[in-house]
């Protein structure tokens, strides 16, 4: 069995394509056919159901594409580990987030960065809850960033880093000019641009705007912070944002950033790598920066003073 057998496996797998798996692995379609249905033999199962083209996976396909997942880890990880030993840790951490958490990775990516100059870091900050665990388990991101509840834990090693809190974003005149707090409830009864429902953040503001008696219908869902932004800025809709956001992305003049209370409520960010021993050195590596014990630790993160911050 060679490891090219596998990567084309997992290739077609992934791509459920026979013409872009290999276009993806950079060989002609026939050597890859070929490779694969060596593996087939070798293993004496089949792991692919043919026809014209790519019908899916068969059982025993769906069960060994994980061991070949795993087996490839092992071993760009051994190769990692080797290098780190040489000269350092290099090649690159793959980092996922949602959309909510980005901008506070920028604090342990600089850290990151600082103390291993070789290595570099590919963010991805647009992913669902599921997408998110699918690639962290499937050995495509090294490292997440996020809410992760009980049920997401299994095979991954998860530790807390920080409590977001909420803060309602409103411009115009929806609001008093004096207010500094409201509650969820009368939030809920505003035109509401909110993150898109699959988002696990738009989960926990759900169950506040449920929990104060209150059901949220926003006009407008998106998928990105920054939109929600920019559709505040108009005047025509508030949002929820974190706290966390305020001061990467300020509010502009004429916009106010308000805390919400009954209930206060707060949600955990976590940090996951894949609990496989010994994984990767890049993300071991990281998740000693981000949440390492002080003086290392860079991801202590303070809940501003809401009413002070934006415009009049």
């Amino acid at each position: 069995m060679l490891l090219r057998q596998l990567e084309y496996f997992v290739a077609v797998a992934r791509e459920r394509h026979f013409a872009r798996a290999a276009e993806a692995c950079y060989v002609s379609q026939p050597a890859l056919s070929t490779a694969i249905a060596k593996l087939e033999r070798e293993l004496n199962v089949t792991l692919i159901n043919r026809g014209q083209n790519f019908e899916g996976l068969t059982i025993e396909g769906e069960r060994l594409v994980v061991w070949a997942k795993r087996l490839l880890a092992d071993h760009h990880g051994l190769k990692a580990e080797a290098a780190a030993l040489r000269s350092g840790i290099s090649g690159t951490l793959r980092l996922g987030t949602g959309p909510t958490v980005s901008t506070t990775m920028a604090q342990p990516v600089a850290a990151f960065c600082a103390l291993h100059p070789l290595a570099k870091v590919k963010v991805c900050s647009r992913l669902s809850s599921t997408e998110l665990l699918r690639q962290l388990r499937n050995f495509e991101l090294d490292a997440a960033i996020a809410h992760f509840g009980p049920d997401d834990q299994s095979g991954l090693t998860v530790v807390p880093l920080y409590e977001e809190q909420y803060v309602l974003l409103v411009s115009g005149d929806k609001l008093a000019p004096g207010a500094r707090t409201i509650t969820w409830a009368e939030a809920a009864e505003l035109p509401l641009a909110l993150l898109s429902p699959d988002m696990r953040f738009r989960q926990f503001i759900d169950k506040a705007f449920a929990s104060s008696g209150a059901v949220a219908t926003p006009q407008v869902e998106t998928d990105s912070v920054a939109s929600l932004y920019a559709h505040v800025a108009t005047g025509s809709w508030a949002s929820v944002v974190p706290h966390t956001w305020l001061p990467a992305m300020p509010v502009t003049s004429g916009a106010r950033a308000i805390r919400l209370v009954e209930p206060d409520t707060t949600a955990q960010i976590s940090m996951a790598i894949h609990a496989a021993a010994p994984g990767s050195v890049a993300a071991r590596a990281f998740l000693n920066v981000a949440a390492g014990p002080p003086p290392e630790r860079v991801f202590d993160v303070d809940s501003p003073d809401v009413g002070d911050l934006g415009g009049d």
